[in-house]
């Protein structure tokens, strides 16, 4: 039986040819490029962490991988903890120490790509009671590696976990682990959000079909924006949306339909030289036009300053997202840049009674 293929929007391709692949090798030999420049490191609140689980917190452990707390759950998004990328050495630390996270209960892999799934970091998370979450295709994979507890999604389905539904949303790339599994599964982001109540059947429900999580998406959303001061109050926990990796595409201002969207988690990296990496990564300028598209009310960017995956340095990025945030106006509230380590706290406000 042949195995499928998966495919973008409107079947963008990000197919490279080797003759590509030269000319970029023979470009990157001549730049010289500073690295001095390194993403701070803040001393994660460890005790604070382990004992949360009443805010919503979103702390960077470096480049895809975040732990976020919300409405009770703990999640990692995209978890690696490697030490090495190919043979590139990651540029600092991991924010947290993969040994002092706190216990799991959902891990969500955006795809396959080794810098987004790393088998090593998995096994040293996972227990008996954490939710493995992959895009359509990657279960079978997870499940011969020894992930058992594996819930597999297409674009727009759902699943509810206690009062948070998450949904899987299409993204613009591609995947590959071997020479011969070239897009056999798909890749995305993650939209998290409180479920209303009476949309809760049962502590976990199976994915719903794409009109159901259409007509639903905007259930749980809340009437109080962020507010763009330090503190991030709100009238409840903000819709996060984890873009996980991505190119610019049409698929930001369609998400932005659909969700009530606080908090985006925006790759801003590895997008040098523009000419090969354009359909598969934003620059910093398309991160905060998709941004914009979203209608999200505070970045947090994120896929840049961990691995050198690409030409462009975690300086260079920074540089361009804050001159693009001056040109288009935006408070520099709204762009929340975070440390290695560093947790962004949002406190809930007392919701409001009828």
């Amino acid at each position: 039986m042949p195995k499928i293929r998966y495919n973008n929007i409107d079947n963008v391709s990000t197919d490279k040819t080797l003759k590509e692949f030269k000319q970029w090798r023979e470009q990157r030999r001549s730049k010289v490029k500073d690295y001095s420049y390194t993403v701070p490191k803040h001393p994660p609140e460890l005790d604070y962490l382990h004992a949360n689980r009443a805010e919503t917190t979103i702390t960077w452990i470096g480049h895809s991988t975040f732990f976020i707390q919300y409405h009770g759950l703990n999640i990692v998004t995209d978890p690696v903890w490697a030490e090495k990328m190919g043979f590139q050495r990651r540029l600092g630390a991991p924010g947290i120490p993969i040994q002092d996270i706190p216990p799991l209960d959902v891990i969500l892999i955006s795809h396959s790509h080794y810098d987004h799934l790393h088998l090593a970091s998995l096994r040293k998370l996972v227990t008996a009671k954490t939710l493995l979450i992959v895009p359509d295709g990657l279960k079978r994979k997870m499940v011969r590696k020894g992930f058992h507890r594996c819930h597999e999604m297409k674009w727009w389905e759902h699943i509810t976990l206690g009062g948070v539904k998450i949904t899987f949303v299409p993204a613009q790339h591609w995947t590959r682990r071997t020479l011969f599994d070239t897009n056999t599964s798909h890749w995305g982001g993650y939209v998290l959000e409180q479920n209303h109540p009476a949309l809760i059947p049962s502590e976990e429900s199976a994915a719903t079909s794409e009109d159901e999580n259409h007509k639903n998406s905007r259930a749980a959303g809340t009437d109080d924006p962020i507010e763009t001061s330090a503190d991030h109050s709100l009238g409840g926990p903000p819709v996060i949306y984890f873009v996980g990796d991505t190119g610019y595409f049409q698929g930001f201002k369609t998400i932005g339909e659909r969700f009530d969207i606080g908090v985006t988690l925006m790759p801003i990296g590895a997008y040098d030289p523009e000419w090969f990496m354009t359909s598969q990564h934003v620059t910093p300028e398309e991160a905060l036009q998709g941004f914009v598209e979203t209608g999200s009310q505070l970045m947090v960017p994120m896929h840049y300053g961990t691995f050198k995956l690409a030409d462009d340095t975690p300086k260079e990025a920074l540089d361009r997202m804050e001159a693009e945030r001056e040109r288009l106006g935006i408070n520099e509230e709204r762009i929340r840049v975070l440390g290695h380590g560093e947790t962004l706290r949002i406190r809930h406000e007392e919701s409001k009674q009828d």
